[in-house]
């Protein structure tokens, strides 16, 4: 519908937010940031529900169905309230078009305007400046870590992108940031607009060891706390920017220790760093930057010994795919690169070159104990169904690259979709790349 599929600005989306008379109730959370978007909304809205809040929550890309962006009190929109919305945005936008992100973040925020909720959790989708979701005023802003991504419309280092997601914040109001090394811009915004900006080691911290950890804020201490149900080493960090977040609305939003204990025992976020019952492990995760990539190889390697590491790598073309395989290349032995669909979707013979390019060989060396390989698939879901035919009960899966490499995992296991599958798929097309062929 428009002319280009992102396009950032808040003209449009302002104008026919305000022909719909949008107005949204309750404590308004806007979370930016690179990476941990989705784990933070997920830990907050977890604990707001625990503590018996009505609570929205919005949030982006999904895996499997639309629906799972807009949540009220933790359960997806229905198809029905959806259509309605929908329907209410393009009646009120007129000659106006809209990107898909646009025209959906009017809907589910109009979908909010109509419930009596206490707080809503809002995703930003992209950077934060001139993102649809920052026509939203924040009665607190989070910001979790900043790293280089969507470069191209963002910028090419830190400080830049930095300022970018610094404007979600709001004049008065508080503002929570959890990257240990904040950008010099986010600081320096927030000291100009007079934002309440809490930051990680000077105004909030936790320590802890291997069978709990505690909060430290600045006038809100939790002890005794289990780890958050959510798995990876960098998840504490995102909880304790939660708790810092709810120590600075505690006067209009008070928290017990029992609702944090509860909210963390029953977070539940799909595809970050999710690993599946049964084996072989298998293991989900929608890393598709550099800095996400990090994070995983660390999981990883904290897991504990596997005898091989199976690998369904998908990415999109747009992504500093190098960076990402230099991280995991000494993680994983078997590659089984995987198309994504879309115009930004990459060839999984693109990615075998790149691989080879790092120095990724097939091997077979008994002597040495080294046995790798590479091999390419047309889609997500039949890269798993290679890697475990392949892998070995004692072996691990690791999907990974992209929300669309996991959501092609997810629906290729999901019953009802599995079932279809095998009545209609024929076996996985597998496309070896030797050392001297060309893709």
């Amino acid at each position: 519908m428009h002319s280009r599929p992102i396009d950032l600005g808040l003209a449009r989306v302002s104008e026919v937010s305000s022909r719909m008379g949008v107005t949204l109730t309750g404590v308004k959370f806007v979370v930016a940031g690179t990476n941990g978007k989705g784990s933070t909304c997920a830990l907050l809205e977890s604990i707001l529900l625990a503590a018996g809040y009505k609570v929205g929550c919005y949030t982006s890309p999904h895996l499997l169905r639309f629906n799972e962006r807009a949540r009220i009190n933790g359960r997806a929109a229905d198809d029905a309230a959806l259509i309605e919305q929908f329907e209410a945005v393009e009646a009120a936008r007129g000659e106006t078009s809209l990107t898909y992100f646009e025209f959906t973040t009017l809907a589910i925020l109009r979908l909010f305007s109509q419930s009596p909720l206490d707080a809503l959790v809002l995703e930003i989708g992209l950077g934060g400046r001139l993102d649809a979701v920052n026509i939203v005023d924040a009665d607190c802003a989070i910001l979790t870590s900043i790293d280089v991504d969507h470069a191209d419309y963002l910028g090419d280092s830190r400080e830049v992108i930095g300022w970018e997601k610094a404007h979600v914040m709001r004049a008065g109001r508080p503002a929570v940031c959890s990257d240990p090394q904040p950008p010099a811009s986010l600081i320096e915004h927030a000291r100009e607009i007079g934002a309440d900006l809490w930051l990680f080691r000077r105004d909030f911290n936790y320590a802890g060891d291997r069978q709990q950890w505690s909060y430290g804020g600045r006038q809100q201490r939790r002890n005794s706390l289990a780890y958050p149900a959510l798995r990876g080493a960098n998840q504490l960090l995102n909880a304790c920017g939660v708790l810092a977040a709810l120590e600075a609305v505690k006067d209009v939003l008070p928290i017990t220790a029992q609702d944090v204990r509860r909210g963390f025992s029953l977070v539940d976020l799909p595809g970050r760093f999710q690993v599946l019952p049964g084996r072989p492990a298998v293991i989900l995760d929608v890393a598709h930057n550099p800095h996400a990539a990090a994070h995983l190889a660390r999981n990883l390697q904290s897991m504990g010994f596997f005898e091989a590491t199976y690998a369904v790598f998908g990415m999109l073309s747009d992504k500093d795919i190098d960076a990402v395989i230099g991280h995991l290349k000494k993680s994983v032995d078997h590659w089984i690169c995987c198309s994504l669909p879309g115009s930004r979707g990459s060839a999984a013979e693109a990615l075998a070159a790149r691989l080879r390019a790092a120095g990724v060989e097939d091997r077979d060396d008994a002597r040495a104990g080294v046995h790798t390989s590479v091999v390419c698939v047309p889609t997500a879901g039949e890269g798993l169904v290679l890697a475990r035919a392949r892998a070995g009960s004692n072996d691990r899966i690791l999907v990974f690259g992209s929300f669309l490499t996991v959501a092609g995992a997810l629906g290729s296991i999901e019953p009802s979709v599995s079932a279809a599958r095998s009545q209609t798929s024929p076996a996985p097309t597998v496309v070896p790349i030797g050392p001297t062929q060309q893709p």
